[in-house]
């Protein structure tokens, strides 16, 4: 009767760890697939901008109109430097390297993310990098 009663409790314990672990699992696959899905839709929406050649200050108005503030606007390289250390963490390297390409800076936050946008002498975009906050 013991014995009956100590594999009862293995099953039990067994299957709780089991459906733990694959609760687990199916967690940690959606929580990647939303991370891969949310990056790839500000990645899609920032080249098609980028297509479109824009100005500074279409970008800066558009962004403002839809709920995105500019929240910086570094001028030169140490700027820049300090914003990207402040809202990029570990992802600063990358845009101060990408920044130092360009004139100007625009940073924007945009949700969940941080938008450094790149603009040329004319004020044309040339490039960006984004960033989750």
């Amino acid at each position: 009767m013991a014995e009956g009663r100590l594999n009862r409790a293995g099953i039990v314990i067994a299957s709780v760890a089991i459906t733990t672990g694959v609760a687990y699992l199916a967690f940690l696959l959606g929580a990647w697939g939303f991370n891969t899905r949310r990056y790839s839709q500000h990645e899609g929406r920032l080249k098609r901008l980028l297509l479109a050649t824009p100005r500074l200050p279409q970008v800066v108005q558009a962004f403002e109109e839809e709920g995105s503030p500019l929240v910086a606007s570094p001028a030169g390289p140490q700027e820049l430097e300090k914003v990207a250390a402040e809202r990029a963490g570990p992802q600063a390297r990358l845009v101060v390297e990408k920044g130092t390409r360009w004139p100007q800076t625009r940073v924007f936050a945009a949700g969940d993310m941080v938008y450094f946008i790149f603009f040329d002498e004319a004020g044309v975009m040339r490039d960006f990098a984004f960033v989750s906050r």
